[in-house]
């Protein structure tokens, strides 16, 4: 890299712009539906569903053989066109009990 020109130079920087508000969108959305919910006078965490998501199996209640990092989408793309059975099975979430949600911490409590 001797020779980089402004416009490169521009374009390393709107794509480490782009990079950043991308990992930070969620963070920055819950923020936002948070105070939302405040505003209402509705609970902060679940908006009154008295229910919140398990944090585990991200509300399926199952979890993948593989583990949270399997990258498993040449057996997806597999099963979605019918090409049998697959390898991997998949457990009950332990942490939900295969609910796939829990109840909501700051309703559940007693007054």
């Amino acid at each position: 890299m001797d020779n980089i020109t402004a416009s490169e130079l521009a374009g390393f920087g709107v794509g480490a712009l782009l990079f950043c508000a991308t990992i930070a969108a969620p963070k920055i959305d819950s923020l936002i539906s948070a105070s939302q919910r405040s505003s209402l006078g509705m609970c902060k965490r679940c908006g009154d569903l008295r229910r919140i998501a398990c944090s585990r199996c991200k509300g399926v209640g199952l979890i993948k053989a593989g583990g949270p990092f399997n990258l498993s989408m040449v057996d997806d793309i597999n099963q979605s066109f019918g090409g049998g059975e697959t390898k991997l099975g998949s457990t009950a979430c332990t942490n939900c009990q295969a609910r796939g949600h829990m109840s909501c911490p700051d309703c559940s409590k007693p007054p």
